[in-house]
């Protein structure tokens, strides 16, 4: 039977060495970095306000820019509840950051924002202006910080992504020390030429395998005197001075830590730290107490009363019915005036709304477990106003002031009144180029690089709660020391280490100390630095740098071009 196939070795060859050809060019192209323009050039992760402020600056210098929140609502503690604005002296605020109280000022102007209250009836306790000729408004309702930041992302059209969780294990992929994309636990993945963390928890810059520190240094680290244990100085000023807020916040001398008083055997009331507070001035893992910042209001339409949690026990609050019974007569809040007949509710006394020492697990948990550590706050501070509101052994003055107000029925998406955004005062905090210290603080050392200023006292709530030599309970860790002057902080605290990334920057878990971190952790700082990260990546990227590479003094005219205030 003759041969059928007319294909010819000499044919056959060069096909196998066309395929051999192509299998080598793909190989050699898969080897090659990835050249592929990003999507964005900067994408922000975390909806806060320094998130915002950030995308708002990187869009005003043209830049391809995406805001990806993890959280359903943007706008971190601004639209949180946090309305009482914490600065100290708010000249030292400019750019967007002051933009933004000039629009709450606007905002407030209009008399259809003004619902439950008159205009003229609002009294701020003279938060509102620093100067009688300043066109600002530094007391707001959490809705009324919304409103400001979804139209203004509308106005410039920043693309925003919300409720897209960073995959904390595989989520960041990097080549040559650089961010090239981040994948959400949606799937979803994001490249850009720069990356900024705008997050509480420093989640991106943990993934992408930055350095960062947790807790309180000891002292000794950086030569501090309030940093680490405060056992015997929580009730002083750096001074030595008794200060009478920080007094507030401890538990009057007497009380008993003992499920029954008087009775080691019967163990400890519950939150009790039962090793102690440990050395004095040493460091630990502790991180100061987190809360709820309340939104509460006494207009009978809209107040949501204080109702009592399914999983109440009463055992939880017994610290506070026996602090009141051993001769506390304080109010246990800070309850600021808000417009429109509500408040910013905070911490005070010495069994309050901080639900200290059960935080933490918080900065390093899974998203799960971040969620249970938010609603143990939650419910216990339920329980704390149902306890104030209506328990019999809580004083008349008390009960019946507290059982006048409640949750708002217009603020939150919760049916309850409750707001999601925990007040997260500290979690993790890079180990950056440099770290910003108690001296810092002071104005003993003065950067030379200021991309913003920090006002604020050197502030920080207790870390846990121990039985003293008396054999009564006390709190350990606050610290309230006043700082002389506004101070500048520095470009290189918000940049990580040229090893860690260079293509990142962190302006909310900037690098410092513990004790410094507690002056510039406010929510107007943080704007002012969120503008000034984008501000130099933006730079960088037009220069074709990288951000370690970017002259300061370059950085220095566009952040004062853009009205940023870096010296006084």
């Amino acid at each position: 039977m003759p041969n059928t196939d007319t294909t010819s070795s000499h044919t056959r060859v060069p096909s196998v060495l066309l395929l051999l050809f192509f299998f080598v060019i793909t190989l050699l192209e898969a080897c090659q970095p990835n050249t592929a323009k990003p999507d964005y050039d900067l994408i922000i992760y975390g909806g806060t306000s320094a998130g915002i402020a950030a995308a708002i600056q990187a869009t005003r210098m043209n830049k391809t820019v995406l805001l990806v929140a993890p959280e359903n609502r943007i706008g971190g503690l601004t639209t949180g509840g946090l309305g009482q604005t914490d600065i100290g002296n708010k000249v030292a605020i400019g750019g967007i950051s002051r933009e933004f109280y000039e629009k709450v000022k606007d905002y407030y102007d209009q008399v259809d924002h003004w619902k439950w209250q008159n205009r003229s009836d609002y009294k701020d306790g003279g938060q509102t202006r620093t100067g009688l000729e300043e066109n600002t408004m530094w007391t707001f309702e959490p809705s009324a910080a919304m409103t400001i930041y979804e139209n203004w992302i509308q106005e410039l059209q920043i693309k925003v992504v919300t409720n897209e969780k960073l995959d904390r294990q595989a989520g960041v992929k990097k080549e040559n020390g650089a961010i090239t994309t981040i994948t959400t636990l949606s799937g979803k993945t994001y490249s850009a030429q720069v990356f900024i963390d705008a997050t509480y928890e420093g989640d991106l810059m943990a993934t992408a395998g930055v350095s960062y520190r947790l807790g309180r240094e000891s002292n000794s680290d950086y030569a501090e005197t309030l940093n680490g244990v405060h056992a015997k100085l929580t009730d002083t000023t750096m001074s030595g001075k008794p200060s009478h807020d920080a007094i507030n916040h401890n538990f009057v001398d007497g009380v008993d830590p003992y499920v029954v008083s008087g009775d080691i055997s019967s163990g400890l009331l519950p939150y009790i730290n039962p090793k102690g507070p440990g050395l004095e001035g040493q460091g630990d893992k502790n991180l100061q107490a987190y809360c709820f910042r309340m939104c509460l209001t006494d207009h009978p339409q809209n107040r949501i009363p204080f109702e009592k949690p399914e999983n109440y026990q009463e055992i939880n609050y017994e610290l506070l019915l026996r602090n009141y019974e051993a001769g506390e007569n304080g109010f246990p809040w800070i309850n600021s005036d808000m417009p429109n007949r509500k408040t910013d509710t905070n911490n005070r006394t010495g069994f309050s709304t901080d639900f200290i020492g059960q935080n933490y697990n918080y900065p390093e948990a899974s998203y799960e477990e971040r969620e249970s550590t938010k609603d143990a706050h939650r419910d216990y501070q339920k329980g704390l106003m149902w306890t104030l509101a209506n328990h019999s052994r809580i004083p008349d003055k008390i009960r019946n002031e507290v059982a006048r107000w409640g949750m708002c029925k217009d603020e939150f998406e919760r049916e309850d009144g409750w707001q999601e955004q925990l007040y997260i005062r500290e979690a993790r905090r890079l180990n950056g180029m440099m770290t910003m210290t108690q001296y810092h603080c002071e104005s003993i050392e003065v950067v030379p690089d200021p991309i913003g200023m920090g006002a604020y006292g050197m502030d920080s709530h207790h870390t846990q709660r121990y039985v003293n030599d008396k054999g009564h309970v006390k709190n350990e860790g606050n610290v309230e020391a006043h700082v002389a002057s506004p101070y500048p902080i520095s470009y290189r605290s918000i940049l990580p280490k040229k090893e860690d990334c260079t293509n990142l920057l962190v302006p909310v878990c900037l690098s410092a100390t513990h004790i410094a971190f507690g002056s510039i952790r406010m929510e107007p700082v943080f704007m002012v630095l969120g503008q000034s990260a984008a501000t130099a990546a933006c730079l960088a990227i037009d220069q074709k740098k990288t951000l370690h590479e970017l002259k300061y003094d370059q950085l220095k005219s566009r952040l004062l071009a853009d009205k940023q205030v870096l010296g006084l």
